[in-house]
């Protein structure tokens, strides 16, 4: 697809359709030098600008903003502003944040650097989910941010430290999100441990007292099946409506299943293709559809077109996001809908064991794959 110019908006930004094979561009008609670079299944805001020594052009310098629905466009542009005008002034953003990412040979990496260099040698490299990189994120910029600039060597050689922070964000935040973020941090620090050997050897981590995470078993039973199916009905908005139902109908993850793109669905041989499960597009995986799959799949393509006529043409699940698929898919338990997300994979494999489906054709669609090519070997 050739470059294109236009206003970026939030509403322009979403409608942008990925194609196949190869990016381009949709340039601001605002702002000189500020646009939007389109993959295969992802959009970011870039800024260009000719860096300059006296009037003489140096090079022309690219910068990534931020990706798409990290910020509104409108927060973008005004990034993108500051970030011009440093180029503008003979300044190179791009060697700015390499060198403060990178500690200098010898240095002990505070946590920012660490995290920097995890995120790009390690998570970026193996090609992981952008949520797994989110939730990383939040962990280490949200719970550790009085932390970012402290050197490693501090962290490791007060354990203490760290299990104190532990009980706080077990208080704060819940025992669940403290035993995660502990574990993004001692990954990172493994990770720097590796190439800087002035690291404490010990992690630091020993010192938590983990906290019990007991599996939530919030499956439904057959009893339970006629007043969900009320509760569904009365969803106004069809495409929400039909995203919990194909949730409860192939037991994959929610967060897999909001951003397929339309491209990804293979009607001819009755498969959704989940190019980005959690674990990374190396995980990949096809659900083969049923035949209540591809009605509730029909009925979606039909209406979602009517109510979402440009974002229809790119997402299985469109929205009005900036992202131009659905992004948010809870409910209120108690007036809208009893049953969603991940309570659905267990009712998935609940009633598959109430029908006397086999332990294998109840294994989630997450590892159908995995699974067949387990039973063919």
């Amino acid at each position: 697809m050739t470059d294109l110019s236009l206003p970026l908006t939030d509403k322009n930004v979403a409608a942008l359709p990925h194609t196949p094979g190869a990016q381009y561009k949709a340039r601001d008609t605002e702002l000189k030098g500020f646009f939007v670079v389109v993959g295969v299944r992802s959009k970011s805001f870039f800024v260009q600008g000719d860096l300059r020594q006296g009037h003489q052009r140096v090079r022309s310098v690219r910068v990534k903003v931020c990706k798409v629905g990290e910020l509104s466009t409108r927060e973008a542009r005004a990034k993108a502003k500051a970030l011009l005008g440093s180029i503008a002034t003979g300044v190179d953003p791009s060697e700015k944040v390499h060198s403060e990412a990178r500690p200098k040979v010898g240095e002990v990496p505070t946590l920012r650097q660490a995290w920097e260099r995890y995120k790009e040698s390690h998570l970026a490299r193996k090609k992981r989910s952008d949520k797994t990189i989110r939730n990383y994120a939040d962990h280490v910029e949200r719970l550790f941010k009085d932390w970012l600039d402290t050197s490693l060597a501090e962290i490791g050689g007060e354990p203490r430290l760290v299990a104190d922070r532990h009980e706080a964000i077990t208080k704060a935040n819940g025992p669940a999100i403290a035993n995660g973020a502990m574990r993004s941090l001692r990954a990172i620090y493994n990770h720097a441990r590796k190439t800087c050997r002035q690291i404490p050897p010990e992690n630091p981590i020993f010192a938590v007292d983990w906290n019990p995470e007991a599996r939530r078993d919030t499956g439904m039973g057959v009893r339970d099946l006629p007043a969900w199916f009320e509760q569904l009905a009365a969803i106004q908005n069809p495409v929400r409506r039909e995203f919990h139902l194909l949730t409860l109908l192939s037991g994959c993850r929610p967060e897999a299943l909001k951003g397929v793109p339309l491209t990804d669905l293979r009607l001819t041989d009755r498969i959704l293709h989940i190019g980005a499960p959690k674990g990374g597009e190396a995980k990949a995986f096809d659900i083969p559809l049923s035949r209540a799959m591809l009605e509730s799949i029909f009925r979606l393509l039909r209406l979602s077109a009517v109510i979402y006529p440009e974002a229809s043409k790119t997402w299985l699940f469109p929205s009005d996001a900036p992202s131009g698929h659905m992004e948010e898919h809870k409910e209120d338990r108690v007036k809208v809908l009893s049953h969603w997300g991940n309570d659905l994979r267990q009712s998935y494999r609940t009633l598959g064991q109430v029908a006397e489906v086999s332990d294998v054709d109840t294994i989630p669609a997450l590892r159908w794959t995995q699974q067949t090519a387990l039973m063919s070997g």
